[in-house]
């Protein structure tokens, strides 16, 4: 049987835009809701393979319904500016798809929905209406289904799937919305009948004119009776709003929407623009030789010719040469010429090492290369994905296809030579770094920290293998008594992982109150668990179960497997994986090692030196923040708390209480402690209210408080965020840049998002900023001194060294003035370092 699929173009580049977060090509378009869009139907294309496609959007023109009723979508707030700005771009990327995109004055794009699918249901054709919207559920036929896109997925509605949710048939749907209404379409239903109310009664009369011909010797209550006789004009009404017309004049057949395939040129123009490497390599359309950009130079293509390793080499004149190193292979280009050979060829590697300096994509990745060989590392010139990240560290990824796309607007296909095109690539990088001013950033931090986080991956660091596993098996025990528990509370045997399974035994068999509902059920996220500890003794056991669940397997069993043969974990420490400039770990994360219970605690005693002869040592910036956030405002009454040596939050708590700091109390400073990093991150009455279980009133009385003793403080947060506003962006005290496309939204929660990042980020930035540069002063004394000691970690504001024993009191000593004297501020930086035979131990 053929098929057909039919879209809700506006439905679904709506759930798209809210759905991933605002993202922008390098002309600050917005982009996140049309790679959304287009993600999520050539997901369905593939799935479907369908005969007939067709996308049909609304129009800004008044339809038949608004002439039927002035409130019909009256309440309707317009398109956010940076959703309007990409419905343009979606159409045209629909028509390139090959899917052909439709409207019509007049009519909703759910009349036209309505309209082709029962056209292809008549033709003996399955119809799939794709959609976010419930409303086309009253479409479903032995021939047409509903894909319903929801947060998580999309359900695949046909009769019976719809019965066993509603009670009722499809075509009984539009009944009940005309009792029920619809807020978001301004349809009025029934007054004081909602939606649980509406089905029942549709379910038992079968319809709204069986109903009303038999309400009055019906057993309904006399309260709903009236409410129903009371509203039964409006119910008309809606019924008639609520109804899609499938018979929309459209002159077009069946035929006239046969899916041909999409247009290659047309798409990878599109692509190109809106900077969506990844879908360029997944429809492949980098292969397409016909629209293949090329590099131009002086308005002339230019021609790269490749030669022999041996002939680059005598006629290279210049010092700095590009190398790319992939899949085996080096490739080296300098001027027009390029060459490739084997990357186990070490004597090639020798030369470069040793005559060149390179321009490259991914310093650490090579250094590691030239590490594990043996050889001289060369000199780093330039690096191509780290300026890539300096001028704009927003974006999700840094692969070579995507900087070069956004760049210099080619794909890379198998066939073309990497080092040449990145030869053309670091001209464009270079002059847009000196043009950003970003210059010493690149090449003072980031380029020299990509050697040290290379040897620190080499490194890697030891744990204990068979303790780690021992660990385990506890874990592993304690899961099984409280599930024994669990069951016992529960009188039966369940899925404890399962929300839809849990959620039943929580408030169906043991009927404990619904703190809240999601649509597809009972909640039973964490927030809802806490609130309802007092109620039964079972929910303890299940966050404690949950929470050992996650030790256990997020850390005991993949770190044991995560080790190498020696037992060392070699994790890849991301340079470019955040927007702030922080590193982050992953393969595993172990800067996520968590901290905050006993049992995640515990994991740390399994972090080891290589041997007896060697000693663990952590050393930590004690409050970077606050001092930061001391400098940059200026504030001198916080300043003056560093200097002098006082307890910044003893003394936060003088001023927000008004008592003497003699007289702060373990509970004052531990709120003033919650204020004072509430602040750093913008934090608003609500949030810090549940913080610390105080009403919003006296939240809100703390961050006045906060904000009036500390006026340059609160000076600095209002500027940063006009600064921010007018620039687009902020910056760290050494000049890096983070762009904040969020403050030019229409969208207030948006807005508000992006006012916190602003605040927030100069202050995270130049702390990052500064262990960055700590980082690189350790590895180089280490070097210098000729110590038998290494970086092996670094965690946000910690950094831990595995030293030899015999030399690990002056080791620490150098580490402390490397991180205390990284950078100079008008408040000390200070260090607390300790020495263990494990991580536990230093902490």
């Amino acid at each position: 049987m053929k098929k057909m699929l039919v879209i809700d173009g506006n439905s679904i580049l709506n759930r798209a835009f809210y759905g991933i977060r605002l993202l922008t090509n390098k002309n600050g378009l917005y982009t996140n809701a049309i790679y959304g869009m287009i993600t999520m139907i050539s997901k369905h294309m593939e799935n479907l393979n369908p005969d007939y496609c067709a996308i049909a959007f609304d129009l800004k023109a008044p339809t038949f319904r608004h002439k039927m009723y002035d409130g019909y979508k009256a309440n309707r707030k317009g398109m956010p500016d940076e959703l309007a700005v990409q419905l343009p771009y979606a159409k045209e990327c629909m028509d390139a798809m090959g899917l052909h995109v439709i409207s019509k004055e007049g009519y909703e794009a759910d009349d036209l929905l309505g309209t082709l699918s029962n056209i292809a249901a008549k033709e003996n054709v399955h119809a799939y209406v794709l959609t976010g919207d419930r409303d086309s559920l009253q479409l479903i036929q032995e021939n047409i289904s509903v894909l319903l896109a929801k947060t998580k997925e999309t359900v695949v509605f046909d009769r019976k799937v719809f019965f066993e949710n509603y009670n009722v048939y499809p075509e009984q749907f539009i009944d009940v919305k005309a009792l029920m209404g619809d807020s978001s379409d301004n349809i009025p239903g029934v007054a004081g009948i909602g939606e649980k109310t509406a089905l029942k009664l549709i379910s038992e009369f079968g319809s709204l004119d069986n109903m009303y011909s038999k309400i009055d010797s019906s057993s309904l209550s006399t309260s709903v009776k009236q409410k129903l006789i009371s509203g039964k004009e409006m119910a008309y009404l809606s019924q008639k709003l609520a109804t899609i017309d499938k018979y929309v004049p459209i002159d077009n057949t069946l035929d006239s929407f046969s899916y041909t395939g999409y247009d290659a040129s047309k798409l990878y123009k599109l692509f190109t623009e809106l900077e969506f490497s990844a879908l360029i390599k997944k429809l492949e359309l980098d292969n397409v030789n016909t629209i293949k950009m090329t590099l131009q130079d002086n308005e002339n293509t230019v021609r790269s010719t490749k030669i022999t390793f041996d002939l680059f080499i005598e006629n290279c004149k210049e010092k700095n040469i590009a190398l790319f190193h992939e899949n085996d292979l080096i490739s080296l280009a300098s001027g027009n010429v390029y060459c490739e050979f084997d990357d186990k060829n070490t004597s090639f590697i020798d030369t470069i090492a040793k005559n060149f300096n390179i321009l490259c994509f991914d310093y650490k990745n090579i250094v590691k290369y030239f590490n594990k060989i043996g050889t001289d590392v060369p000199k780093c010139d330039f690096d191509c994905m780290l300026a890539a990240y300096v001028l704009n560290s927003n974006r999700s990824s840094y692969s070579f296809d995507e900087v070069c796309l956004r760049y210099v607007e080619q794909t890379i296909s198998e066939n073309d030579n990497k080092a040449y095109i990145l030869l053309k690539l670091s001209e464009k990088l270079r002059d847009l770094i000196e043009k950003e001013d970003q210059t010493k950033l690149l090449y003072d931090i980031e380029i020299p920290l990509a050697s040290v986080l290379a040897e620190m991956e080499e490194n890697g660091f030891k744990i204990d293998v068979e303790g780690i596993k021992k660990y385990g098996e506890e874990l592993a025990s304690c899961l099984s008594l409280l599930e024994e528990r669990i069951y016992g509370y529960a009188l039966c045997e369940f899925n404890i992982n399962s929300p839809k399974q849990l959620g039943e035994i929580l408030f169906e068999s043991l009927k404990l109150p619904i703190i809240k509902k999601t649509k597809t059920g009972y909640s039973t996220d964490a927030d809802v668990l806490q609130k309802l500890i007092p109620y039964h003794p079972i929910i303890q056991d299940i966050l404690d179960y949950r929470q050992i669940a996650k030790l256990k397997s997020t850390y005991a069993d993949a770190l044991a497997k995560a080790a190498d043969g020696e037992g060392r974990i070699h994790s890849i420490f991301n340079q470019t994986g955040t927007a702030t400039g922080r590193l982050s770990s992953s393969e595993p994360n172990l800067q996520n090692i968590p901290v905050r219970t006993e049992l995640g605690r515990n994991f740390r005693k399994f972090f080891i030196p290589k041997n007896e002869n060697y000693v663990l040592i952590d050393a930590d910036y004690s409050q970077i923040e606050l001092r930061l956030l001391a400098h940059i405002a200026n504030d001198e009454t916080m300043k003056n708390a560093f200097t002098s040596g006082d307890d910044i939050h003893t003394a936060t708590a003088a001023k927000v209480f008004d008592v003497a700091p003699e007289n702060v109390t373990i509970e004052l400073r531990k709120k003033a402690k919650a204020v004072n990093f509430g602040i750093l991150y913008g934090i608003g009455e609500y949030s810090l209210s549940e913080d610390i279980g105080i009403s919003k009133a006296q939240a809100k009385k703390y961050i006045e408080s906060y904000l009036a003793g500390f006026p340059e403080v609160s000076a600095y947060l209002d500027n940063i965020k006009i600064t921010a506003k007018d620039n687009g962006y902020v910056t760290t005290l050494f000049g890096r840049k983070r762009y904040i496309p969020e403050l030019s939204s229409s969208n207030k929660n948006i807005q508000h998002f992006g006012e916190r990042v602003a605040m927030n980020s100069p202050i995270q930035g130049t702390a990052a900023d500064i262990i960055k540069i700590a980082m690189i002063n350790v590895n180089k004394e280490l070097k210098n001194h000729n110590y038998d000691a290494r970086l092996i970690l670094q965690v946000h504001d910690e950094l831990l060294i595995e030293s030899n024993i015999n030399c690990s009191d002056e080791v620490m000593e150098l580490l402390i003035t490397c991180m205390e004297n990284a950078v100079k501020l008008s408040v000390p930086l200070n260090v607390e370092a300790k020495k263990g035979a494990t991580w536990f131990e230093t902490k």
